[in-house]
């Protein structure tokens, strides 16, 4: 029996989240004793990478079906895959990819899951799942007694590790189904790293006053190599597109770095990002909510604070 991993693939590549859940996969394989092999579905141009993170042996159904993504089609042809490997356990990216797919697989397979999971299952006394519980506020452990077991694995809970070797990829043997929904057009986000994904993100509230002042944001970002987010306020008022808005009722992350510019703090809006490991806040509110919650705080006013940041960040880099 094996551990299974789904490795999502984007525009014909697999990428971070896939390498996050390998990792994860091999971490568990190695606690249970079993074998880690990956799959991906449709094109994969680096599918091979896979093994550098963990996967033992990496298989592709080329399908061109499976190019455009259909959470019927991938959920039949997913568990298809597991049972012809001797899959015991799956693991997916918890994307949104991933949350289509994890409910209709567990109906498939039989299978007990645990959507979100935050860390590697305790196995000395039975399959415990940790999982962040109360906007972040604790954790969770959630027992499958299956013998069949998913799991989806919230972005940046590990760090993708590099352990082994690139491998060649072999051909499976499943066919797409024919799809119930058509779909006639399809709109995408390109050129920046998905919020889920992010590992670094800068954000914003009403406290930059006006759109047109999001250039400093922006600038920022860029120099540290972040993807920009904002409070839902301002993405209501339509300063900036709804993608970008994290918190309760938006997008929750979990990067290494969050940064919030001129952001109050109030609860809906920490459920969504006081996963973040680093929290820094600038805010020239010494009373303002966030900085209960920050790691790092900043009393000042953005428009003066974060130049001088910006001109900091260039001056290191520029040094290193």
């Amino acid at each position: 029996m094996s551990v299974i991993i789904f490795a999502e693939s984007i525009e014909g590549k697999v990428k971070k989240s896939a390498f996050e859940a390998v990792t994860y996969g091999h971490k568990l394989a190695e606690l249970l004793g079993k074998d880690c092999k990956a799959v991906t579905l449709g094109k994969a141009e680096n599918a091979g990478e896979l093994g550098i993170y963990g996967a033992g042996e990496v298989y592709n159904a080329a399908d061109s079906g499976f190019d455009a993504f259909d959470s019927q089609v991938f959920a039949t042809a997913i568990a298809e895959a597991f049972n012809q490997l001797g899959g015991s356990v799956l693991v997916l990216s918890h994307s949104a990819m991933g949350k289509s797919l994890t409910g209709r697989l567990s109906v498939r397979l039989n299978a007990g899951c645990v959507s979100g999971a935050s860390g590697l299952p305790e196995v000395s006394n039975g399959f415990l799942v940790p999982k962040s519980v109360y906007s972040g506020k604790a954790s969770a452990f959630y027992s499958i007694t299956s013998d069949k077991k998913i799991i989806s694995v919230m972005g940046n809970a590990i760090k993708p590790e590099k352990t082994g070797t690139p491998v060649d990829v072999k051909p499976l043997t499943v066919a797409a189904t024919a799809p119930k929904i058509r779909v006639t057009e399809r709109k995408t986000v390109s050129g920046i790293v998905p919020l889920p994904e992010a590992s670094l993100v800068v954000s914003a509230g009403r406290g930059l006053k006006d759109p047109a002042n999001w250039g400093i944001v922006e600038e920022l970002a860029a120099e540290l190599g972040a993807t920009t987010a904002c409070s839902r306020p301002v993405a209501d008022s339509g300063w900036r597109p709804h993608h970008e808005h994290v918190g309760q009722t938006g997008v929750a992350i979990r990067p290494n770095l969050y940064i919030a510019l001129g952001i109050s703090g109030a609860i809906q809006h920490l459920a969504g990002v006081n996963n973040s490991k680093v929290i820094v806040v600038i805010n020239k509110d010494p009373e303002a909510p966030f900085f209960k919650a920050a790691d790092y705080g900043i009393v000042g006013d953005v428009f003066e604070v974060v130049p001088r940041l910006i001109e900091s960040v260039k001056k290191f880099k520029a040094a290193h």
